[in-house]
């Protein structure tokens, strides 16, 4: 259906939601832009500004999504992908899919096979300790290893890894590589991909990213947010000692450690199918 003035936000009230969306985006990302002042690193938080490169200022950056056009005039007709028409601002759509199709098709194939696979559990976050598995001197992360390297080794011999996402996998040592019982490729993700793994439920903040404007502002931080939430017990029940944060470990080498574990990872991945639901949708209003 076009887009008409008639049926456009008008001035107060999509400058309303801007407003509200960078707020709330601004308090995602006060700790990264304190520390970056201070040129200071955090193990945890920047992995979500530095492995999904997206700047705190275009994250505060709000879009209405496909099929939403805002009263003229509005600063999105600047922007990339935009168009004004008659007094409105909205998506050109037909410009973007010229550009982004066959990102949109890849992630509208992706999400959907996910999407229709049971949650797999029991990996008990063993792909972070596959990444230091007989790595003495140095580690991805400047945190000690919370059961030293001996008993970090001990862990990954003493357990059976069953990775399925690649860009995990991908940073497996050398001699944790073999252990997996799957070998994940960047070709076969649409055929691995399921909703019980932490990176592929981090990931569903990614693929928000690559859809670019089409994705609603309110879609694209609850995506952050579920990402911002997964990484957090990624590194709790990671083989490092995350004290130094204020967190508490999920011993995931305990009985009751991995029962937190997979109680945390069932929610995150009923949290993860309902984004991916509402990102399918945004891929099928897109090549409607």
């Amino acid at each position: 259906m076009p887009v008409t003035a008639a049926s456009a936000l008008d001035a107060t009230t999509w400058q309303s939601l801007a407003e509200a969306h960078a707020d709330r985006a601004d308090a995602f990302t006060a700790g990264r832009r304190e520390r970056r002042s201070r040129q200071q690193k955090h193990a945890i938080e920047d992995f979500l500004f530095e492995y999904y490169p997206v700047t705190p200022a275009a994250l505060r950056r709000w879009h209405p999504g496909v099929g939403v056009a805002l009263e003229a005039p509005a600063l999105h007709a600047c922007w990339r992908w935009y168009r004004e028409t008659d007094g409105v601002v909205a998506l050109d759509v037909d410009a973007f899919v010229a550009d982004r199709g066959d990102a949109v098709r890849f992630i509208h194939g992706l999400l959907t096979a996910t999407l229709g696979r049971p949650a797999l559990t029991g990996c008990f976050g063993l792909h972070e300790w596959a990444m230091v598995y007989r790595e003495a001197d140095e580690h991805r992360h400047p945190l000690p290893l919370r059961l030293g390297s001996a008993g970090t080794d001990a862990v990954v011999e003493t357990h059976k890894i069953r990775c399925t996402h690649f860009d995990a996998y991908r940073f497996f040592t050398p001699e944790a590589v073999e252990r997996n019982t799957l070998r994940p490729t960047r070709e076969s993700m649409t055929a691995m991909e399921q909703p019980g793994c932490l990176h592929a439920g981090m990931d569903v903040y990614k693929w928000a990213t690559k859809l670019g404007p089409a994705v609603p502002g309110d879609l694209l931080l609850d995506c952050f947010a579920l990402a911002r939430d997964i990484r957090t017990l990624d590194m709790r029940a990671s083989p490092y000692d995350v004290t130094t944060y204020g967190l508490d470990p999920v011993a995931i080498e305990t009985s009751d450690g991995k029962a937190e574990y997979v109680a945390q990872q069932r929610g995150f991945a009923e949290r993860g199918n309902a984004l991916r639901g509402r990102l399918v949708e945004v891929c099928e209003a897109l090549t409607a």
